[in-house]
């Protein structure tokens, strides 16, 4: 079978390569911190390590079969598109999401410095590491192999790396620009596999998110005669309870839940709720409003209503235009099947999983006709956390997933 040919061709992780480019990436993680507007990224500190792997195997140098692409729209912040030409039109894979920013990280606060790459033992350490520049360094080990061994393959691969993915304040730099101008079109034709994930399992799903604020307006009177006031606190804290409990009655937990593997249901928390239920969050706040004087009181006077002053306590609530719809990957697509078997074969057992945090890059990618399918190899419990790190051997697994991948596709027909 090809398929096993082209996984001797490209063999394990070159471990040697993979951290040394990696020690670079980390290095650049200071100036690429992204929390604007005192933080803006320089991502073509690190779009030049990864040319440098990359370009001694591009058609740019005579040095081989990659067509390598630096497309910037903002100075500084350029994104990568690097292909290896397969053989059979229309035939494709992309790797994608593998983002060259990362979020802050304080010195100050870590065990070791944030800014330069430490070894401890399988742990490699520092900003970037699980997110998502060990994945920079893995995807670009994994087209320079490409390059260097010249498979003869069905399919191409694309690998697309990115600027601007940790903050969406500023727009037209990054992943969103590549697919306005149609870059990306073409990956439309085959599986998408974004790598900025952790724990070496499938992500099948995210949740949606919009923040909101509820405002209680009540009376202020003298301490002594609490009873000619009418409380904001309390009647905040009872009416929040009411409308969660009117939220979890109306939205119990979806049908499909147990299939993606969420970790907790549809939650309405202080911040945050689902998009789809804006509206009916709108019709609580309203309905209490209208019946106040039926809402629970605390203590013998207690109250949100003062007749005689023609007074009634008033609830607003307001939604960020900021409103982020959750992903559900499709789960018949040859790319979930083979990333799963993949996964599999190389950790030794598959568990897809879904968060019900955002990935907004994501959804949008959906929308606009890609498969996506979601999959990384650092850690979740160090994702923009402190002290953050990952591990070799999962990153050389993260090596052999990405290689079967392109073996099974290769026997799989468009």
């Amino acid at each position: 079978m090809v398929s096993s040919t082209v996984k001797d061709l490209l063999g394990q992780l070159d471990k040697d390569s993979f951290v040394s480019l990696l020690s670079k990436l980390i290095g650049e993680a200071k100036y690429v911190q992204n929390n604007p507007p005192e933080l803006i990224p320089e991502e073509d500190r690190v779009v030049r390590h990864v040319l440098d792997a990359l370009l001694p195997y591009s058609t740019t140098t005579g040095g081989g079969p990659l067509i390598v692409n630096h497309v910037t729209y903002v100075k500084g912040r350029g994104n990568i598109i690097v292909e290896y030409p397969g053989t059979v039109p229309g035939k494709i894979l992309s790797f994608v999401g593998c983002h060259m920013d990362v979020v802050t990280a304080n010195p100050n606060e870590w065990d070791f410095d944030p800014f330069s790459l430490s070894i401890d033992g399988d742990k490699l350490r520092g900003r970037g590491t699980t997110d998502c520049l060990g994945h920079v360094a893995l995807v670009t080990e994994l087209m320079r192999m490409l390059g260097k061994t010249k498979p003869e393959l069905k399919s191409t691969v694309v690998a697309v790396f990115i600027a601007n993915e940790e903050n969406s304040s500023i727009l037209g730099v990054g992943v969103d620009a590549l697919v306005k101008d149609g870059l990306l079109n073409k990956l439309k034709h085959g599986p998408l596999f974004w790598i900025d994930t952790a724990d070496k399992q499938p992500c099948i799903g995210t949740g949606g998110m919009v923040s909101w604020k509820l405002r209680a307006t009540g009376k202020l009177f003298h301490s002594g005669l609490a009873h000619k006031a009418i409380n904001p606190l309390e009647l905040a804290m009872e009416a929040l309870k009411e409308i969660q409990l009117r939220f979890y009655r109306d939205f119990p937990p979806h049908p499909k839940e147990k299939i993606y593997g969420f970790a907790t249901p549809s939650t309405m928390k202080p911040t945050q709720c689902m998009v789809d239920v804006i509206k009916k969050v709108q019709g609580y706040v309203d309905d209490i409003n209208a019946n106040i004087e039926k809402l629970d009181t605390r203590g013998p006077i207690s109250k949100y209503v003062l007749p005689e002053e023609n007074l009634r306590g008033r609830l607003t609530i307001s939604f960020d235009e900021d409103i982020t719809s959750g992903v559900a990957c499709n789960l018949d697509s040859h790319g979930f099947h083979v990333l799963c078997k993949a996964t599999k074969d190389v950790v030794g057992h598959v568990k897809p999983y879904s968060i019900t945090g955002s990935l907004p890059l994501i959804r949008e990618l959906q929308d606009e006709g890609f498969d996506v399918q979601t999959a990384g190899y650092g850690l979740m419990a160090t994702y923009h956390a402190k002290n953050e790190y990952c591990l070799l051997s999962d990153m050389s697994q993260g090596f052999e997933v990405f290689t079967s991948i392109i073996s099974q596709l290769e026997d799989i027909d468009s």
